[in-house]
């Protein structure tokens, strides 16, 4: 198993990285999470440093190299990377330098509760890459996670509360897989943390971006009002149905706020479904 990096000296990592990357690193704008870090550098850039174990390491590549190649998508600009096994641990480093993003995450952490006061530039930047990811095409499969999105993933997920519907995708997209307010920016509009990113089912973006907002019933209304064509096809109902199932599975305690519309827009989904 990867080690935790929130629980673990990475000094020798770091300076490697500095090395390869010619690059210093401001110790001041760390940013630990358990399986990546990040800096700001020097020279105006941003290092992000994963660790994965060798299991994960596939053909699907790294996702923020991968994603580069998005064309009318706001993503950070990729520059350069660098990775190496470690096989006394048996995980593979990775660090990517990208352009620095100054524009802070909307939620960093946690259930959004409030309304953040987005511009209409902001939405109409969100909305244009949003149609601009759904039609690029790769031979990634989206990872939210850590787990590939598979028609049996939503299958089971809806049948352990709705055991009679029909949950057959027939349509799947390129999504970023973890589009939630700790991954967009304001007060301009950028998508961070590409590691997810891959094919999905159709809406799979929209449908957790909306349900994620449902604390926010006004935001949660506009989320789907600028991705309607996506959250209304017949695959956008399924996964709309499939967030909704995983927050009515989440264990009490765990942002039981987004419950009630949950359950609401549950029913209003089943019946949808079953006409």
């Amino acid at each position: 198993m990867s080690p935790d990096l929130r629980k673990v000296s990475t000094d020798p990592i770091v300076s490697r990285i500095q090395e390869a990357l010619a690059a210093d690193f401001d110790p001041r704008s760390e940013v630990r999470k358990r399986r990546s870090l990040g800096y700001a550098t020097t020279r105006g850039t941003w290092v992000r440093i994963e660790v994965r174990d060798l299991a994960r390491v596939d053909g699907q590549g790294w996702g923020l190299e991968s994603a580069a190649v998005l064309d009318g998508v706001a993503t950070p600009a990729w520059h350069q990377g660098v990775a190496w096994i470690d096989h006394d641990l048996g995980v593979m480093w990775r660090a990517d330098e990208t352009e620095l993003i100054t524009d802070t995450p909307i939620k960093a952490g946690g259930t959004l509760r409030e309304t953040p006061g987005l511009s209409e530039s902001w939405w109409a930047t969100f909305s244009k890459s949003m149609t601009n990811l759904a039609s690029s095409t790769t031979t990634r499969i989206a990872t939210p996670h850590l787990e590939p999105v598979t028609q049996e993933r939503v299958t089971s997920t809806i049948h352990k509360l709705f055991p009679a519907v029909d949950t057959i995708v027939t349509e799947w997209r390129a999504a970023h897989a973890d589009l939630a307010w700790a991954n967009l920016t304001a007060p301009n509009c950028y998508l961070l943390d590409w590691e997810d990113w891959g094919m999905a089912p159709r809406g799979w973006d929209a449908a957790n971006l909306w349900a994620s907002s449902f604390a926010v019933p006004e935001l949660a209304d506009r989320v789907y009002r600028e991705l309607k064509h996506d959250l209304e096809s017949p695959t956008g109902r399924i996964v709309q149905l499939y967030h909704c199932a995983e927050i009515l599975n989440f264990p009490p305690g765990y942002a039981d706020e987004l419950v009630p519309l949950a359950k609401q827009h549950a029913e209003r989904l089943l019946s949808e479904l079953r006409a």
